[in-house]
């Protein structure tokens, strides 16, 4: 099992922008792929962005296709979401997760680590 750290998160004015990063304990990212989900109090988490371990493919929600970038670092060990032209309905906690293969997903139920979680604010 892998620890995964985010940070990042903060309280943003709607149109401004955020990076969130997301520190693994190991190397491992060479062999999984990985992905931002988030929470909005009340409603279930969501995908947000993944990313294979290959970088090169990346997969977006529809709510945020062209607005936020996923990235990631092997020499570091980390993920990035950018995250540009905020908007209030994008506040919530968004977590790291790592999936259980190489393969690419938004179902939360193949990512079996997981992050604390970040907040993220958008005031309009």
């Amino acid at each position: 099992q892998v620890q995964l750290v985010e940070s990042g998160g903060g309280l943003v004015q709607a149109g401004g922008s955020l990076r969130l990063s997301c520190v693994a304990s190991a190397r491992t990212f060479g062999n999984y792929a990985m992905a931002w989900f988030r929470q909005a109090p009340g409603k279930e988490r969501e995908f947000v962005a993944g990313i294979r371990w290959t970088a090169a493919s990346t997969y977006y929600a529809d709510s945020v296709k062209g607005r936020f970038t996923i990235s990631k670092d092997d020499a570091k060990n980390t993920v990035y979401l950018q995250m540009n032209n905020l908007k209030p309905e994008d506040t919530a906690i968004y977590y790291c997760a790592r999936a259980i293969g190489a393969g690419l997903t938004s179902m939360s139920r193949l990512y079996d680590d997981w992050g604390q979680g970040t907040q993220v604010t958008v005031s309009s």
